[in-house]
């Protein structure tokens, strides 16, 4: 399954979205009905980075308790990735996006798209170099020395050379071979390594019985977020009823994910994506597996989807490194959530 959506770009023409919108299947029927007597924030359309898979397990409980509604909107529709996350919301065809530091800010700083990251869901990044144990075995960035690395054309590429210059690589050191998205190169031994999400390829390779080895990106000069909160400057600025509203339920909605695992793999493979045909074993290890890239010392201190002014300092020089010149106060805006998070500090709570 292809992985590297959320680092490809936008695109180049914000134009591009009517096109993009059926390709990313918005004419999905809403998740979810009005409640009885409705709400006042209207309908909501929430543009997913990827398929209908456990990766958004707190969307989906959201959806089904009910956290959107009790918040105020009429009915929630998901449309599923991959598309132009950025262009979509830019272009308001979706009222928020979940994306990553790198491809927002690369859409800003280039087409001056009136974007801001509100929250995020994953602290780190899941971009790793995927390695077979008994073959390249790529565990630290030196061992991409003399190795043979496949990588998907587009952002992705930004990403891998970043990784490199971070960790004082020559790229003349390295063989980049162009990859699609399957990693069956990597398991032929076509390539040493893989650029691969940590909760996708690293767990399918894995499935098939065979130990892999994992470079990820945000341990190794590469921390930056993702699965972030996208909306625009406009809605920031006339509409933040309806942005602490849905930082609300999505935040009520991972609290009730992180709890029970095992219920939102089930929600993914029985539900919202029942016409995927996914794995249940798969679903539920990539839940239990992003729980580490949401939750970490500062999310237990500071609540779900907060970003300290430390990862945001860290993200920056990221995308310093990825060649992208933008301000941090360009990219990010956390002023609504930390206005929900002091009205509603039972938001900051995590799970037993």
């Amino acid at each position: 399954m292809p992985l590297p959506r959320r680092a490809a770009r936008a695109g180049a023409l914000l134009t591009a979205a009517v096109l993009a919108l059926t390709a990313c299947g918005s004419g999905d029927e809403p998740a979810a009905a009005a409640g009885e007597g409705g709400g006042d924030l209207g309908e909501l359309t929430l543009q997913l980075s990827w398929i209908k898979n456990a990766e958004f397990a707190g969307e989906f409980f959201a959806d089904t308790n009910g956290h959107y509604t009790d918040a105020g909107f009429t009915s929630v529709t998901m449309d599923p990735g991959p598309g132009a996350i950025e262009t979509l919301v830019a272009t308001e065809d979706a009222d928020f996006g979940l994306s990553n530091a790198v491809s927002t800010a690369q859409v800003i700083a280039e087409e001056d798209a009136p974007l801001k990251i509100v929250g995020t869901k994953f602290q780190k990044n899941p971009f790793t170099i995927l390695s077979l144990a008994d073959g390249g075995n790529i565990a630290t960035p030196q061992d991409l020395v003399g190795k043979r690395i496949g990588v998907q054309a587009g952002g992705n590429e930004t990403l891998f050379d970043a990784l490199l210059e971070v960790n004082g690589i020559d790229p003349a050191d390295v063989e980049k071979v162009p990859v699609e998205y399957d990693p069956a190169p990597l398991i032929d031994g076509e390539v040493d390594g893989f650029l691969a999400y940590l909760t996708n390829e690293s767990i399918t390779v894995q499935s098939q019985g065979i130990e892999v080895t994992n470079l990820p990106f945000a341990d190794n000069g590469l921390p930056f977020v993702a699965e972030s909160v996208i909306t625009t400057d406009r809605m920031i600025a006339e509409e933040p009823e309806r942005v602490m509203a849905f930082l609300e339920a999505e935040i009520r909605g991972w609290q009730d994910a992180l709890a029970d695992p095992a219920e939102g793999a089930r929600l993914a493979v029985e539900e919202y994506g029942a016409d995927l045909q996914l794995d249940m074993a798969k679903e539920l290890e990539q839940s239990e597996v992003q729980a580490g890239l949401i939750v970490t010392p500062d999310v237990e201190a500071n609540g779900l989807f907060t970003i300290t002014d430390e990862l945001i300092e860290q993200n920056m020089a990221t995308l310093e490194a990825a060649g992208i010149d933008i301000a941090a106060e360009d990219l990010f805006d956390l002023s609504l959530l930390e206005q929900l998070l002091e009205e509603k500090p039972e938001l900051t709570e995590l799970p037993a």
